[in-house]
C-alpha cells in the first residue's frame, strides 16, 4: 500500500508499507504512512525487527521508454546474505512499495529464506524514500512514476545485483533463481513482473496483491461493515451520521474534538475518520476499535467522544497517522521531507493508474457519503492540476486485472481485509490463490502474521484468532517455492544436476 501503502486506500497506500490510498517497513500498503519516529523505532518496531539496514545505491534510468533520455537517479536497495546457501542458492527479491524502505523486515520471508537458503534483496521503489529523481515533486516532475516505469526499474536492478552476485562469487555468466514477494501495491508489483518478465524469475508471491484497479471501489466500504459485525457496524454508522449532522449544521467544533481541527475541508476531515475505522480491520486490531464503541453504545456513553479517542490515542497515536497529511492544502506542498513524501506521492499514483476511490456506497454505507466520486476527483484536480486522471480501463488493459494471464503466481488475502476485492481471489491451478480466515486475518496477514501491525518477528501466527488458518496457507504457499524453484533448476538456472528437490527445505 500499500503495501504496499496511500490512504486506506488512497491514504491507505503509502504507509507496511513507512510498508495503499497511500500505505517504511512492510504495513503500507495503502494507509497513510506512520510518523518517521514511529515507523523507525516505535509502534512498527525498531532494529531488532530488521534483517539488515545496511543502504547500498545503484544508478538506475529515469525513463526506460525514451531511449534518447540518458538521465539518471540514485537508487537505495539493500542485500541480507546470512542465510544464503552460496553460490547457488536462489535469490528472493522483496519489492518495496509505496513507503519509504528504511531495511528489510524479519517478517515471515525471513523464515522461509533460511529453510531455502536464500538471498534476500530489497530495492526501493523509485520517488520514495531517498530513491528520488528530483528534489521537488512538481506535477511534471512526477510523470515517471508509475507501475510501468517500476516494473523495469525491477528488470534492470536483478540484471545489475545478478552482476554483482557473479563477481562476488567469481562466476561467469551464472543466472540464479529468482523468486519476487510484494505485500500490497508492491504484491501487485510481484504478479505484474511475473506477467510481464516470466523469464527474470521462477514466480511469484502476490501478499494481498491489488492487481485490479477500480473507480469506484465500494466493495471497500462493505468489507469494513461484515469486518466490523452488525454491533459495531451499526455502532460506527451512528457515528457517521452524528458527525455529518453537526458538519452540517455548522458545528466545526466536532474536528477540534478528533484533533483535527485544521482540516478545513469537510471531505478530508471525513476520510479521516473512515480511514481510521478501516485500518482496524485493515491491520488485524478489530476490538481496538469495537470493544470501546460496543461497549459505549451498551452504557449510553456519547458515541462520537468515544470514537475520538480511539482517533486521537490509536490511529493517530499508537499508530502514528498523520492529521496533516488529510489536508490538501498539505498534499499540494512540492518539497515535503523525505518521510512525508509518500503521501504525495500514492496520491499521484492514485489519480493518474489506479484510483481505487474508496467511495460510500449507496446503501448501508459505513463511511459518509460525503466521500463520493466528485470528493476524489476533485482533490486529484487540486492537488495535481488538470490532466491527470486514473484511466483505470486501460490499466486493467495492460495487466489483465483479475484476469492477470501470467503463471506461477500464488496470491494471499486474509479475510478482514479490505484490499481483497482488488486481488485475486479466484484459484487455478497456474495461478493458486488463498484466502486466510480469521477474525484478525488482514492487509498481508500472510507475511506479517496477526496482528499486522504492530509488526511481529518473523511474522508470528500464534496471535492470530486461527493460527492453523494462516500456517495451512503459509505450508501451501511453500509448497509452491519449492515447486517452481524446482522446475526453475531443472530449466537450466544455477547449471547444477537435479537431485529431487535441490531445496531440501523442512517443513515450516
Amino acid at each position: 500500500m500499500g503495501s504496499g501503502s496511500a490512504r486506506a486506500g488512497t491514504a491507505a497506500a503509502a504507509l507496511l508499507l513507512l510498508m495503499l490510498a497511500r500505505g517504511g517497513e512492510s504495513v503500507s500498503f495503502w494507509l497513510p504512512p506512520p510518523s518517521a519516529g514511529v515507523g523507525e523505532e516505535g509502534f512498527l518496531g525498531g532494529a531488532s525487527r530488521y534483517l539488515t539496514r545496511d543502504e547500498r545505491w545503484m544508478n538506475q534510468t529515469l525513463d526506460h521508454f525514451n531511449p534518447t533520455d540518458h538521465r539518471q537517479f540514485k537508487q537505495r536497495y539493500y542485500e541480507f546474505l546470512d542465510y544464503y546457501r552460496a553460490p547457488n542458492g536462489p535469490i528472493f527479491l522483496k519489492i518495496c512499495g509505496e513507503a519509504s524502505c528504511n531495511g528489510i523486515s524479519n517478517d515471515y520471508l525471513a523464515v522461509m529464506a533460511k529453510k531455502f537458503g536464500a538471498a534476500i534483496v530489497s530495492p526501493e521503489h523509485r520517488y520514495y524514500g531517498r530513491s528520488s529523481p528530483f528534489n521537488s515533486l512538481t506535477t511534471e516532475n512526477l510523470q515517471f512514476l508509475s507501475s510501468k516505469q517500476a516494473l523495469f526499474d525491477l528488470a534492470v536492478f536483478r540484471q545489475y545485483y545478478q552482476e554483482t552476485l557473479n563477481a562476488k562469487y567469481n562466476r561467469s555468466g551464472a543466472d540464479s533463481s529468482w523468486f519476487v514477494f510484494g505485500g500490497s501495491y508492491a504484491g501487485a508489483l510481484s504478479a505484474w513482473f511475473r506477467l510481464k518478465f516470466p523469464h527474470l524469475t521462477c514466480g511469484s508471491l502476490a501478499s494481498s496483491g491489488v492487481v485490479l484497479a477500480v473507480y469506484n471501489f465500494t466493495d471497500f466500504d462493505k468489507q469494513i461493515g461484515d469486518s466490523a459485525g452488525p454491533e459495531c457496524k451499526e455502532a460506527l454508522q451512528e457515528v457517521t451520521r452524528l458527525v455529518d449532522g453537526q458538519l452540517q449544521c455548522g458545528r466545526n467544533s466536532v474536528k477540534q474534538l478528533f484533533g483535527a481541527a485544521k482540516l478545513e475541508n469537510d471531505g478530508d476531515f471525513l476520510y479521516l475518520l473512515a480511514d481510521a475505522a478501516a485500518i482496524a480491520f485493515q491491520y488485524g486490531n478489530p476490538d481496538a476499535l469495537c470493544s470501546p464503541l460496543i461497549e459505549a453504545k451498551k452504557n449510553g456513553t456519547d458515541l462520537v467522544e468515544t470514537f475520538a479517542s480511539y482517533v486521537k490515542d490509536y490511529y493517530i497515536g499508537k499508530f502514528g497517522a498523520s492529521v496533516a497529511s488529510y489536508d490538501q492544502q498539505y498534499l499540494k506542498n512540492t518539497t515535503p521531507a523525505v518521510a512525508e513524501s509518500s503521501y504525495r506521492l500514492w496520491w499521484y499514483q492514485v489519480c493518474s493508474e489506479v484510483a481505487f476511490f474508496q467511495v460510500a456506497p449507496k446503501n448501508d454505507s459505513v463511511r459518509s457519503p460525503k466521500i463520493d466520486t466528485r470528493y476524489h476527483l476533485d482533490l486529484c484536480r487540486n492537488v495535481f492540476g488538470e490532466g491527470v486522471y486514473p484511466d483505470v480501463f486501460m490499466t486493467n488493459l495492460y495487466y489483465g486485472g483479475t484476469r492477470i494471464a501470467g503463471s506461477k503466481i500464488v496470491f494471499a488475502n486474509g479475510s478482514q481485509d479490505p484490499w481483497r476485492h482488488a486481488s485475486k481471489q479466484k484459484s487455478s491451478e497456474e495461478l493458486p490463490s488463498y484466502l486466510i480466515e480469521c477474525k484478525n486475518c488482514g492487509h498481508c496477514s500472510d507475511l506479517s502474521g496477526c496482528p499486522q501491525a504492530p509488526s511481529n518477528i518473523e511474522g508470528d501466527s500464534s496471535k492470530c484468532s486461527s493460527p492453523e488458518a494462516l500456517n495451512k496457507v503459509r505450508k501451501q504457499i511453500v509448497d509452491h517455492i519449492d515447486l517452481w524453484l524446482s522446475e526453475c533448476q531443472e530449466q537450466g538456472h544455477d547449471k547444477e544436476p537435479s537431485l529431487g528437490s535441490r531445496w531440501s527445505i523442512a517443513s515450516i
